[in-house]
C-alpha cells in the first residue's frame, strides 16, 4: 500500500471508506455483480460527493481517468465500450469511475475543474489500494486529469496512455470562428439536451462515432440521457474542459508515456495529440487510420490500437513458442474451421458436435490467444499461417 497522497495538497480534501457502501444510503444500489468480473463501489469526497467506481480483471493495477459520458453499468455491455472494457480487463486489474455529474457518480458533483479531477482520480486510485506504481489510462478529457497527477505523483505512476487527448481545451485552440461555435454548441446543450427529441443530441454526438452503425448510434443517443441528468450538467461539464489549459506544463511529465490518435477525429484533432507527444519528453506517438474518437471494434485502428498498447505495456504475445501451443486438438479443428469461414453450425455438423460445444471452444480459444471477437481470431490464425 503506498503511502498517503500529497497531490499538491488536493488527496487532502477526500476520504474513502473502503466497505461497500449500503444500498440503502445510496441511489443506485451497492456493489453489482455485472456478469461475472465487475463490481461497482462508491467512495465519498470530503465535499460530500459520491463517486462511483469499478473494477474487473486481474493483474497490474490500470486506472482509467473519467471522460465524458460514461455509465459503469450501462456501457458494460455496450455495442460501443464493450471491446475496450474486455481489453483491458483481460490484461489488467482495471479500474474506472463516472466523474462528477455523470453516470452511477452524484450529479451535483460541485466543482468542476482540472484540480477537482485530478483529485478524483488521485481518490479512486487510493480507494483501489495499490502496491505499486500504476499506469494511467487517460481517453480525451482524461488525458488531462492523468498528465496532471503524474506530475504531482511521479512515483506512483509507472507509464501514461493517451488516446484522443488534448492539454488545450476549445476555447484554447482552434480559431475565433471554432471557439465561438463551440460557446453556442454549449448554450444550445443548456436548452437542448434533455428533451424528448433527439435530433440535437444526434447531432452532437454523431461527430464521436461517424462510422457507427444504427444500432450503436441509438445506444450512444440513449447514453447521452441515462449518463448526464439535465442540460445545465451537461452544458456546465463542456465549458469546464473548453476553459482547461495545461500545455506549460506537459514538459513536467516523467513517466513513460504512449500517445495515440485517430488520424481524422472529428472531435478532437489530431494536431492536439501531436502536441502532447511533441511537448511530454520521451513519448511514443501511434497515428490511427479512423474517423473515430471512440474507436470501434470491427475497425481496423482498434486492433492496431490494442497491439501498440500491448507493446508499450510489455504485455504483448511475442514468444518463442506458437502462440498455438496451448490450445487442445478439438480447439485447433475449430479454429482451423473458423479460419476456413464456417459457421458455428456448420463446425458442430462437420465434428459431430452440439453448436454450444462449439460456442464454448470458441471462447476458450479467443482466450488463450488473446482476441476478442471472432473475426481477430480469423485474422490472427490466417496471419500466422494456422492450419490446424
Amino acid at each position: 500500500m503506498f503511502p498517503a497522497i500529497n497531490a499538491m495538497g488536493a488527496l487532502s480534501r477526500f476520504h474513502y471508506n473502503p466497505v461497500l457502501t449500503d444500498k440503502t444510503n445510496v441511489p443506485g444500489g451497492n456493489e453489482r455483480l455485472m456478469g461475472s468480473s465487475q463490481r461497482i463501489r462508491y467512495l465519498t469526497t470530503a465535499d460530500g460527493s459520491r463517486l462511483a467506481w469499478a473494477e474487473a480483471g486481474r493483474g497490474p493495477l490500470l486506472v482509467k481517468a473519467a471522460n465524458w459520458l460514461t455509465h459503469l453499468e450501462y456501457e458494460w455491455n455496450s455495442p460501443i465500450w464493450q471491446h475496450w472494457l474486455q481489453f483491458f480487463s483481460r490484461h489488467w486489474r482495471f479500474v474506472r469511475y463516472d466523474e462528477r455529474g455523470c453516470g452511477m457518480t452524484e450529479w451535483n458533483g460541485g466543482d468542476l475543474s482540472l484540480d477537482t479531477w485530478v483529485a478524483d482520480l488521485g481518490a479512486v486510485i487510493e480507494a483501489a489500494r495499490p502496491s505499486e506504481p500504476v499506469v494511467l489510462l487517460g481517453i480525451s478529457q482524461g488525458a488531462s486529469a492523468c498528465i496532471q497527477y503524474a506530475i504531482q505523483n511521479p512515483e506512483r505512476v509507472r507509464s501514461l496512455i493517451l488516446y484522443g487527448g488534448y492539454a488545450r481545451g476549445a476555447f484554447h485552440r482552434g480559431t475565433p470562428e471554432t471557439q465561438a461555435a463551440y460557446r453556442a454548441m454549449i448554450d444550445l446543450t443548456r436548452v437542448a439536451w434533455g428533451k424528448e427529441n433527439p435530433t440535437f443530441r444526434q447531432v452532437f454526438t454523431s461527430r464521436f462515432i461517424p462510422g457507427a452503425t444504427p444500432e450503436q448510434l441509438k445506444w450512444w443517443n440513449e447514453l447521452c440521457l441515462r449518463s448526464i441528468s439535465s442540460g445545465e450538467v451537461a452544458a456546465r461539464l463542456l465549458e469546464s474542459r473548453a476553459l482547461m489549459e495545461m500545455t506549460a506544463q506537459l514538459g513536467q511529465v516523467q513517466s513513460p508515456t504512449l500517445v495515440l490518435h485517430a488520424c481524422s477525429d472529428e472531435v478532437i484533432s489530431i494536431e492536439e495529440g501531436r502536441l502532447l507527444a511533441a511537448s511530454i519528453p520521451n513519448s511514443e506517438f501511434v497515428e490511427l487510420d479512423s474517423r473515430n474518437h471512440v474507436l470501434l471494434e470491427h475497425e481496423p485502428a482498434w486492433q492496431r490500437f490494442c497491439e501498440a498498447v500491448l507493446s508499450f505495456a510489455g504485455r504483448g504475445t511475442v514468444t518463442t513458442t506458437s502462440p498455438f501451443s496451448a490450445l487442445s486438438l478439438r480447439e485447433r479443428q475449430v479454429l482451423a474451421l473458423m479460419a476456413e469461414g464456417l459457421s458455428n453450425l456448420d463446425i458442430a455438423e462437420r465434428l459431430a458436435i452440439s453448436e454450444k460445444t462449439v460456442r464454448n471452444h470458441a471462447s476458450t480459444v479467443f482466450d488463450k490467444l488473446g482476441v476478442w471477437s471472432r473475426a481477430q481470431a480469423i485474422v490472427f490464425a490466417r496471419d500466422r499461417g494456422f492450419t490446424g
